[in-house]
């Protein structure tokens, strides 16, 4: 009886050592692409098919992007490739300021660290990640070879869309005094197949890595997997640019939102 008691022992013991051996060499690459539907409101109606194909085309690299996922069981990199303007051969400069850049997640200590660039200036976002509350639903579907199941989430949209500003926003926070607090619908899906609490951007701590991901008019959906490349993966942290808080660089962008538009105005009058 203790000879086989031992015995179990030995063999759990050598199959926790092989899990955790494993599971600190797991890693992996993934690519995504973000699709997001054009919404031209009430002015779209006035135009013509011919006048909207147009304005897709010129918005063509803020519509649809790419995105590449390097990450093992505790962190991650997420970047953006560089698209080029499909009219003019430009990159696009203007939508870069309002875009993600260069994103760090720890989620063993659950910390952030994202580089931001507006106007020639650098800054190191540190933070703590958002821990978002998933709701574990039973539906599945296929993406690729891949079994996943679908989560859902209500997430403020603070939390997502921080390095993101828009002049209506501003407006409302002016005339209101504080931010609009907006809940968001997530739906993800993700596969237990890849065990690993991953997902590209915001979106982290689901039992598997996430590989679709949809919230309001936009889809970020995996094409492309690697699991332990040959060649070893290296995630090293983020450490150029003036460091602050998503608070703190929300407040900075806003006030030089404002003097841009100042500005503006202070020119028109005295013309």
């Amino acid at each position: 009886m203790k000879s086989s008691v031992l015995k179990f022992t030995l063999v759990a013991i050598i199959l926790f050592i092989s899990l955790n051996n494993y599971a600190q060499k797991f890693q992996g690459k993934a690519v995504y692409v973000s699709k997001s539907k054009m919404e031209l409101g009430n002015w779209g109606a006035k135009l013509s098919e011919a006048q909207k194909k147009q304005i897709q085309a010129r918005l063509k690299n803020r519509l649809e992007k790419t995105y590449v996922l390097t990450f093992n069981n505790t962190e991650s990199m997420f970047l953006e490739e560089e698209q080029i303007d499909a009219i003019s051969g430009a990159t696009d400069t203007w939508g870069a300021y309002f875009s993600r850049g260069d994103q760090y997640k720890n989620i063993q200590n659950s910390k952030l660290v994202q580089s931001q660039e507006f106007y020639g200036k650098r800054f190191l976002v540190k933070d703590d990640l958002y821990k978002i509350k998933w709701e574990l639903g039973t539906e599945t579907k296929k993406i690729g070879n891949y079994l996943c199941y679908k989560a859902k989430a209500f997430v403020p949209k603070k939390e997502l869309d921080w390095y993101d500003f828009s002049w209506s926003d501003l407006r409302n926070k002016e005339k209101t005094g504080m931010a609009k607090e907006d809940l968001v619908v997530v739906e993800a899906w993700y596969t237990t197949q890849i065990p690993v609490a991953q997902g590209p951007g915001e979106y982290w701590g689901l039992p598997g890595l996430i590989l679709e991901v949809s919230r309001g008019n936009t889809t970020l959906l995996c094409s492309e997997i690697i699991i332990n490349p040959e060649d070893k993966i290296t995630i090293e942290l983020l450490s150029k640019g003036k460091e602050t808080t998503k608070k703190e660089y929300t407040a900075t962008i806003q006030k030089k939102m404002v003097e841009m538009r100042e500005n503006r105005m202070g020119r028109r009058r005295s013309r």
